[in-house]
């Protein structure tokens, strides 16, 4: 098991969640979901979706473009409430007490151009009344562990976009919470600069263990920074398909994901979203 930030500042088989073990953990998950249904309008969005995370876990959600992801994301962090079922966090089921235990790191860094690296990593403990020192102090250390030392003086138009993302990384991380929900956070980079992220997140999540629910359009990605993949359908999303990601993610990416055991998790997973889509 492994993990990762706070709302930001501002076998293919058909799973039910009645089945024992269905969508993971049940018992003191510290995410769970309960018959969560949610539309906008006449838009059906969700429909009574059962998922549970366990503690330490990192769970992956791919389905297809527009089938409630990010939507799903947001109800758990609790910046709006599902119009039908049940959401815990930590065992709190109050939008206000999720918002209190989730860290939310969106598509875009969202960086203040006007902060230094430090300043904006630093940003959830200034938040909590920490003075600049102090929050700076609590930052520097991550600079370092995560290859940034040297830059955190630096302007975000002054970083690549890999690193204004470990930036907004560290900004979630020292936010505090025990649930880290990340929203396709490598959505924006190139090919070769994603695949790098990858790699470095993985190494992250390993040593920043928490409760970590990742959304992504991209199967791979999701497999192998992940312990667990779903695969939901179009809306209203369902889930169509678990998958165990068990990835080598302790040596090189490259190696990782031409596995033979991971190329063939990977066509089972793309076959699920293929007929979940239809």
């Amino acid at each position: 098991m492994r993990t990762t930030a706070e709302a930001p500042d501002m076998e293919p088989r058909t799973m039910s969640g009645d089945e024992p073990g269905a969508n993971g953990p049940q018992g003191g998950a510290p995410i769970a979901l309960r018959r969560v249904s949610h539309g906008f309008g006449d838009l059906e969005v969700l429909a009574s979706l059962d998922l549970a995370v366990g503690a330490g876990e990192v769970l992956g959600l791919v389905g297809p473009s527009g089938c409630g992801k990010s939507t799903l994301l947001e109800l758990i962090a609790g910046l709006a409430e599902p119009e039908a079922g049940a959401i815990e966090v930590g065992g709190a089921g109050a939008a206000a007490e999720r918002l209190g235990r989730c860290a939310y790191m969106p598509q875009r860094d969202l960086l203040l151009p006007w902060l230094s690296a430090i300043d904006n990593a630093a940003l959830a403990p200034r938040n909590r009344g920490a003075s600049r020192a102090e929050a700076r102090a609590a930052a520097a250390p991550l600079f370092e562990r995560f290859g940034l030392k040297g830059f955190e003086d630096s302007r975000p138009d002054e970083l690549s976009g890999g690193m204004r993302q470990r930036v907004a990384f560290l900004r979630t991380l020292l936010a505090g919470k025990p649930v880290l929900l990340l929203d396709e956070p490598f959505a924006a980079l190139d090919a070769i600069t994603r695949g790098e992220m990858q790699e470095w997140l993985a190494g992250a999540l390993r040593t920043e263990v928490r409760t970590t629910l990742l959304v992504s359009h991209d199967v791979e990605e999701a497999l192998y920074l992940c312990d667990r993949v779903l695969v939901l359908s179009g809306r209203p999303a369902r889930v169509v398909a678990e998958l165990a990601a068990d990835a080598p993610r302790a040596e090189p990416r490259d190696g990782a994901v031409s596995a033979p055991s991971f190329v063939a998790v990977r066509e089972r997973a793309l076959k699920a979203l293929r007929e979940g889509s239809r």
